[in-house]
């Protein structure tokens, strides 16, 4: 089983409009509704393909009932935690070009307690089977830059796999202290921790193994590198790989990133698993997400593995705008 931690959930709901004219009415043509937050957009996609999961995240006010109905009728295993304040909603603008706009709210303060509440239902479930848990997205007020760090901790006590994807201030904090198994930035993210911009292979790789060093808690295994449209870096201590698919004009792209993780660790779950394999998959799944509208999750009939190229060990020396298949 996959545990999934999303401390900063979410009501996202998404508005298709033909051409978004700022300052204007604009006419929507579609509209969808989804649960939202990265680590729950995870578990969506997990159900989709039967993996076992569950998801862990604060509930509160109007939408925080939303949400939890929302994963009830798609069948998600949850472990809502109740709050005082009230969960965000997120809305997405998505032209017919594909270009998104999104807008995303700061979302609720815990208070202490809630907090207490939320790594009191890590806890829970860590007593079970678990091979993973991930932590992902944003941090609401109240619970501190180290609450990845006190998760990570948690999980790997019990001697459980932990993958984190997270930006700025959180993931700045968790690289710092180190020891988890997986971390998930894109290129920008990682450049921002770093302070420099990364535009080839090469800096990319080094960058993630400076990360990866880690810190007083120990290194960090492996880095999975989104590159947006070309694709991801996989990177080890020792290796690397690149995988991307032929060009897409993708429908969205909000919670395609989010799909990728999940792709991974469909296959990673396996202590044995080829890396290779689990880069092509999370592209596959990848791909057949910004195929989708909204923040909708493909199902196993709507991903092509075969049109994904996997490459050991790429040229160091290639500038990431030249990477393609």
């Amino acid at each position: 089983m996959i545990l999934t931690v999303t401390p900063n959930p979410s009501v996202d709901r998404a508005l298709d409009v033909a051409e978004l004219e700022v300052g204007e009415v604009n006419r929507a043509l579609r509209a969808h509704l989804d649960a939202g937050g990265k680590g729950i957009n995870i578990s969506r996609a997990f159900v989709l393909h039967g993996v076992d999961t569950v998801a862990v995240f604060p509930a509160g006010g109007p939408d925080g009932a939303l949400l939890t109905s929302e994963l009830a009728a798609r069948h998600v295993a949850v472990e809502p935690v109740p709050i005082a304040g009230t969960i965000r909603s997120n809305i997405t603008l998505v032209d017919a070009a594909g270009e998104t706009t999104k807008i995303n709210a700061p979302g609720p303060t815990l208070s202490g307690d809630e907090r207490e509440a939320l790594l009191a239902a890590v806890d829970t479930h860590l007593s079970g089977d678990v091979s993973w848990v991930v932590g992902a997205g944003s941090l609401p007020a109240g619970v501190g830059a180290d609450f990845y760090v006190q998760v990570a901790d948690r999980a790997t006590s019990k001697g459980v796999r932990f993958a984190l994807d997270t930006s700025g201030e959180p993931f700045a904090a968790a690289a710092a202290a180190g020891g988890m198994t997986l971390i998930k930035p894109n290129e920008e993210e990682l450049g921002d921790l770093l302070g420099r911009e990364l535009t080839t292979v090469g800096e990319v790789v080094d960058g993630a193994r400076e990360v990866m060093a880690g810190g007083p808690h120990g290194a960090i295994d492996t880095a999975l590198v989104s590159l947006g449209a070309a694709g991801a870096l996989l990177v080890t201590a020792t290796h690397t790989w690149w995988a991307a698919g032929p060009p897409l004009t993708p429908l969205s792209t909000v919670g395609a990133g989010d799909t990728t993780l999940a792709g991974y660790l469909s296959v990673a779950a396996d202590p044995d698993h080829d890396p290779a394999d689990a880069l092509r998959t999370a592209i596959a799944w990848g791909r057949a997400a910004v195929l989708l509208p909204g923040s909708a999750a493909p199902g196993p009939e709507q991903i092509d593995r075969a049109a994904v190229t996997v490459v050991a060990e790429p040229d160091s020396a290639l500038p990431l705008k030249e990477l393609h298949v």
